[in-house]
Parts: structure tokens; sequence; C-alpha cells
């Protein structure tokens, strides 16, 4: 370890961050997993907390229940009020970065709201420096609340075509799972997971249980529950190589998914 350090060392001062041999050196360096014991689970803006309480008070008490045997980091997606935002604000030309400051701040107020509501189990929501405390939160009641919407504000890379953030709260949530070394990385959606085609519109969709990355995107499926960056982060992940969407309009399913079971859809980075 020490030869390699050292070697690692040499090169960043040597050469470009981008340096094939630097980053083959960087490659391996370990990568410690912070809280490998702890699951993201990433509660829908538009499926769950949009229906009001008759969706979310249920979810509220099966994650209070759950914390006695599961740690856990929340994080709240935007939602509806999200899309009336980006339709306004992409009618004005605003560009993506002010799009994303736009979605976070819906997602802000669902993590505020569901962070009340879990007030009086003693979990809180936190925001931005707050993250450094999530070991203690975690220590002390299981469980933590945090906004879903990645912080990059003005520094989002614009998507391909249109002014749409690429990275939105399905891709944030994963983000934190994988730099924080987590065991499992739980989308709360209100489908039992991936078709073939869309339920709410396509009688004939079928369900799958199981399914890679690569196979997804051969069907066509890339961006068809999960936002399609997703796909790419998982597959470039070290420490989060799989995801699993469960609906969380029937009662037990977070729980089951936190204790392991195949329920719902499972993605796989291979």
């Amino acid at each position: 370890m020490a030869d390699t350090t050292a070697e690692l060392e040499a090169l960043l001062m040597e050469r470009s961050l981008t340096d094939p041999q630097l980053q083959a050196a960087a490659e391996t360096a370990p990568d410690f997993r912070i809280l490998p014991e702890a699951s993201v689970i990433k509660i829908g803006g538009q499926s769950v907390i949009d229906r009001g309480r008759a969706a979310v008070y249920p979810l509220v008490d099966e994650i209070v229940s759950a914390r006695k045997a599961h740690k856990m980091l929340i994080g709240t997606g935007a939602g509806t009020r999200a899309r009336h935002l980006y339709s306004i604000a992409a009618g004005l030309n605003l560009p993506a970065g002010v799009l994303s400051q736009l979605g976070a701040s819906v997602a802000d107020q669902n993590a505020a709201m569901l962070g009340q509501l879990l007030a009086k189990h003693g979990i809180s929501a936190v925001d931005g420096a707050g993250l450094s405390a999530v070991p203690l939160y975690l220590a002390e009641v299981n469980a933590v609340v945090f906004s879903g919407m990645p912080p990059y504000g003005l520094w989002m890379r614009p998507a391909a075509q249109g002014v749409i953030p690429p990275y939105r709260t399905d891709a944030g949530c994963f983000l934190l799972a994988e730099q924080f070394g987590c065991k499992a990385m739980i989308y709360v959606k209100d489908e039992n997971g991936l078709y073939t085609a869309n339920p709410k519109t396509a009688k004939d969709a079928t369900f799958i249980p199981k399914i890679s990355v690569d196979e997804m995107k051969e069907k066509g499926l890339q961006d068809s529950i999960l936002e399609f960056p997703v796909l790419d982060l998982l597959k470039a992940a070290r420490h989060a190589r799989q995801v699993q969407i469960v609906n969380g309009l029937v009662p037990g399913n977070l729980t089951r998914a936190l204790a392991g079971e195949h329920v719902g859809t499972i993605i796989t980075a291979n």
C-alpha cells in the first residue's frame, strides 16, 4: 500500500487529473464505506407525497416501525408542483440550472413536511451541511429525512435535449447511497415495479421482477420508472450495484424490501 500511495502522490503532483496512468493508480486505492449498515429510501413526490394523507400516513407508520430494526436515510421527490414549475420556467426560456433550483425547492418542501410528520418520533429533516450530522441521527433514532434533489443548482449539467434537469431526485438519492456506501437503495413508487410498458395506460404491460441495466436499454425501458441517468450511475457505481423499486401504497412492501426480500423490481448493474 505504501508503494501504491507514493506512486499515486507522485502522479498527482506531475500529471493531469485525467491522465490514464493516474486514474489507474487512483482506482487501486480502497474506497471506504461510510454507512454500510444504512439503506437509502426515496419516497416519490408525484407517486406518494402528492396523494396526501391517504398514502403518506400509512407509510409514516411503516417507517416508524421499521426503524426499530433498520437504519434509513429517507429522501423525498419533488412531484407535480415541480413539473408545473418546470413548465413555466421552460416557457420563459430559462436554463437547466434555474429549473434545477426550482425543482429543489419543491423537494425541500416535501422533506420539511415529511420531517414534521416524523418529528414526534425523533426523526428530523436535514439539508446541506446538516448531512454531516447523519451518522449521529442514525445512531440515536435510526432514521433521517433529506431532500432528494442533488445540490447542483446553476451547475447542473444540461441535458442533451431540452432544459429539464437530467439529474433529479432519483439520481440525487442514488448518489447519496453510493457515496455513503450504503447497503441498499430502495425507490418507493406507486407501481409494483418495472413493466414492459406504462401499466397506467397499457393493459398488456408485463411485470418485470428483475433486469439488468443493459437489458433495460436493449428493451428501450431506460426511462420507464427511473430517471435515465440513474442507470448510467448504477453501471459505474462501486457500492450501490443494484436498486429496488417497490409499491409504497401496499402496506408492508417497504419493510420487506428493507429486510432483503425480493419484492417489486430489482435492477442490477450487471
